[in-house]
């Protein structure tokens, strides 16, 4: 541990020396993303500093016990296993501090909410995710920035696309993706009888320009009349944009800006960020996964989460955790879910860098 924290202290130092430079500076991309390392590096470096002070003193005192000053002795027996007591509290926070980070933690994410099985009311479900998902934006005073918005004839939503930045919002969200179920009886269900529908999330760490390298001549771009409420622009001029990437054959559109040249910068916004999440698939599958996370953090057709109306509860099936606190939970109070899939992976990777 003790290799491992001065490892830690020396880039440090060293993202500290690069911030300052003026090159680095004067590159914003650069510096964005150096700023980010150095931020999540903060804590774990004020940690290792402290403990590495500590650990220096607890040796000399050693030192001193091994000594013939029986005076010097008796002054340092105490201070001994004070030391010993704070190193080792400390170490345990440490261990979870040093797990590797996802690299994706720190950026913007692109959440989108697609309603799935069970028609008109799969689609108000996939407004109720919605709307939840905002509430909780609120909540961590993050900003977000709607891409693409279709609604549902019956007055839900088809599909929905938002850019959410803030501090750790992918590091947050991520444990989202997946399909989330709910039950509950519909209003238009006059015997009472309780549905079943689905609508599924998915949780995209929102990729810079220096993450995928889009080349213009393998997109093919086309415009087109919006269609729906939109303003006076809708069938007038051709501002909604389709962008498909021709290696990968991903389609993109976006059509809620009343300007072409918005349209396209949110497209393209979406496109890398879909991109960005292919290629870290592929990594991810080149390397051997030592661990089989329960944590599911990407597959979108795994049911991870029930809503269910009736009973008043909500299940995460990754965790077996069941809260019965619905209405706080559609409104928004995401935290406890949050935080329980958030220890179980530090559990699982804790267990992982042990073995």
């Amino acid at each position: 541990m003790i290799d491992k924290l001065e490892n830690i202290i020396d880039k440090y130092d060293d993202l500290n020396r690069q911030l300052s430079n003026p090159d680095v500076v004067s590159n914003i991309e650069k510096f964005k993303n150096l700023s980010r390392e150095h931020s999540s590096m903060q804590e774990t470096y004020d940690m290792a500093k402290i403990f590495l002070a500590k650990h220096k003193q607890l040796a000399e005192d050693e030192e001193i016990l091994r000594g013939n000053d029986e005076e010097l002795k008796e002054l340092v027996k105490d201070e001994i296993n004070e030391l010993k007591d704070i190193l080792s509290k400390m170490e345990e926070k440490l261990k979870i501090l040093l797990i590797p980070k996802d690299p994706n933690d720190n950026k913007n994410t692109i959440l989108e909410i697609r309603s799935g099985t069970g028609g008109d009311e799969a689609a108000l479900f996939a407004q109720d995710l919605y709307r939840m998902y905002m509430r909780f934006v609120e909540r961590q005073k993050w900003k977000f920035e709607i891409l693409v918005f279709n609604e549902n004839s019956g007055g839900g939503i088809k599909e929905v696309v938002t850019s959410i930045s803030g501090n750790q919002a992918f590091g947050t969200l991520k444990f989202e993706s997946g399909v989330h179920r709910v039950q509950r009886v519909p209003d238009t269900e006059s015997s009472g009888r309780v549905h079943t529908s689905a609508a599924t999330v998915a949780v995209l760490p929102e990729a810079d320009t220096v993450d995928i390298n889009i080349n213009e001549s393998e997109l093919k771009i086309d415009t087109y009349r919006a269609s729906g409420a939109g303003g006076q622009h809708v069938n007038k001029t051709e501002s909604a944009i389709r962008i498909t990437h021709l290696p990968s054959g991903l389609v993109v559109t976006c059509q809620d800006e009343s300007s072409q040249h918005k349209n396209r910068d949110k497209a393209m916004k979406v496109l890398r960020s879909r991109l960005y999440e292919v290629e870290q698939a592929k990594q991810s599958k080149k390397r051997a996964d030592a661990r089989k996370s329960m944590v599911s953090t990407g597959d979108r057709s795994a049911k991870i989460r029930t809503y269910n109306f009736p009973q008043g509860r909500v299940t995460d099936h990754r965790i077996n955790l069941t809260l019965y606190k619905l209405n706080e939970i559609i409104d928004g109070d995401l935290f406890e879910l949050i935080d329980a899939l958030k220890l179980q992976e530090q559990q699982i990777l804790l267990e992982s860098e042990a073995s």
